[in-house]
């Protein structure tokens, strides 16, 4: 992380899974690749870890940059594991992130999230006696809750255009697995596009949602909305401000920084430099630079 490489990035999630892309020989490549899919099957398995769990798709596009507010970018989603599906009366809820250093910030407003739905489910009756005995129970053998929330995952290089560095810290895969481990989704979309056009949403699996929701964050400023399209749809919902929402890879990273210097300063101290010294300063450097650039399209925007 601190060595500000980007070698851990994939460039195509799709081609990665098939063997395409990575170090090694083909043969290492494929194995690889094999061994990733059985790893994102095992972590979308319920909490048994034996029975179906969520449901797992990639986006396919031709530009999922985000650099553009493109309503017209065709694109599909490809199953890659089969879960559980939506239950009769669910809401889908979609909402889309980087999930880099996935955290408490990112549980907490996946969770706001379900409890916004849970809130909604009240008022229109979903906790009635009726309801749960009557209708749920008897047709599907069990309860379940009013909303069914698909988590769309951004590419590594569409977070590196907008946060610079060398973020994301963890690739694509990295991130998805642990947005698989979250109590509170039920389907993730691998490769996401940084602006969920009418298009995408449209397209995602079991049609437009009801509802797309978007949380505080310390994110760069933009020069448009990445979500007119869903304010368009009249299906836009905004997560206030929570406990957590100042953790974020962007603060862990700091918090890593400076512990690091503390610890050069006692070194120092000691008479030992460390040998980490110039690593540190350049990734300070980086730090300035991505702030210097958000500032400038702020000032453009």
């Amino acid at each position: 992380m601190l060595l500000c490489t980007r070698t851990h990035f994939i460039r195509s999630l799709s081609q990665f899974l098939s063997g395409n892309e990575g170090p090694g020989s083909p043969e290492e490549r494929s194995n690889a690749g094999m061994e990733m899919s059985q790893r994102i099957k095992d972590y979308a398995s319920d909490e048994t870890g034996r029975q179906p769990g969520a449901l797992v798709y990639s986006w396919d596009e031709s530009n999922s940059s985000g650099q553009t507010n493109s309503t017209a970018i065709p694109g599909s989603c490809k199953i890659l594991v089969d879960g559980v599906h939506p239950q009769p009366g669910q809401r889908l809820v979609y909402v889309d992130g980087g999930f880099d250093l996935f955290s408490s910030g990112h549980i907490e407003f996946l969770r706001q999230v379900i409890k916004a739905e849970e809130a909604l489910g009240r008022s229109r009756g979903w906790y009635e006696e009726t309801s749960v005995h009557l209708r749920r129970i008897p047709g599907e053998g069990n309860d379940y809750g009013p909303a069914y929330l698909i988590v769309g995952v951004h590419d590594d290089h569409v977070i590196n255009h907008w946060k610079g560095v060398n973020y994301p810290i963890m690739n694509i895969l990295e991130r998805g697995l642990c947005v698989l481990q979250c109590r509170y989704i039920s389907c993730v979309v691998f490769s996401a596009p940084f602006t969920p056009s009418k298009t995408y949403l449209n397209n995602l699996p079991f049609g437009t949602p009801h509802a797309v929701y978007h949380g505080p964050t310390a994110f760069m400023p933009l020069t448009y909305d990445p979500y007119a399209a869903a304010k368009d749809l009249g299906i836009y919902c905004q997560i206030g401000n929570h406990d957590f929402q100042h953790v974020n890879a962007g603060e862990i990273v700091q918090r890593i920084l400076r512990s690091r210097q503390l610890y050069e300063e006692r070194q120092k101290k000691k008479g030992d430099k460390g040998a980490g010294e110039e690593v540190v300063r350049r990734r300070e450097q980086m730090e300035e630079d991505a702030a210097m650039l958000e500032k400038e399209r702020a000032v453009n925007r």
